[in-house]
């Protein structure tokens, strides 16, 4: 069983920065797929950032610039670096990783003071 385990979520104000970790119980070394979604309050989860196995990466579009989406294979981590925080970037961030099937994390919450 896989398991995803998202950390580094808190309250914010903003402008300033949070980094988040999802670590996954497996390697992931050879997962072509690793992502960041995050769901505001009352809104459909949406998609932030991905990267590949080789390491290149796709942003949202509100999200590009300010937010770098890395991997640590050896840690077994992705990592989502926020900078320039909005209250919009409010919500509930999920890691996603995709081995035959998807599998989700139990989020972590970020919230951006005004």
């Amino acid at each position: 069983q896989v398991q995803l385990v998202e950390s580094g979520g808190g309250l914010v104000q903003a402008g300033g920065s949070l980094r988040l970790s999802c670590a996954a119980s497996v390697s992931i070394f050879s997962i072509t797929h690793m992502a960041w979604y995050r769901q505001a309050p009352g809104k459909q989860r949406e998609f932030v950032a991905a990267i590949a196995s080789g390491g290149s990466t796709n942003y949202a579009i509100n999200a590009k610039g300010r937010f770098t989406i890395s991997r640590d294979n050896a840690k077994n981590t992705v990592n989502l670096q926020m900078n320039s925080l909005k209250p919009e970037d409010t919500g509930v961030y999920y890691c996603r990783i995709i081995i035959l099937r998807e599998y989700w994390g139990q989020g972590t919450q970020v919230t951006v003071s005004s």
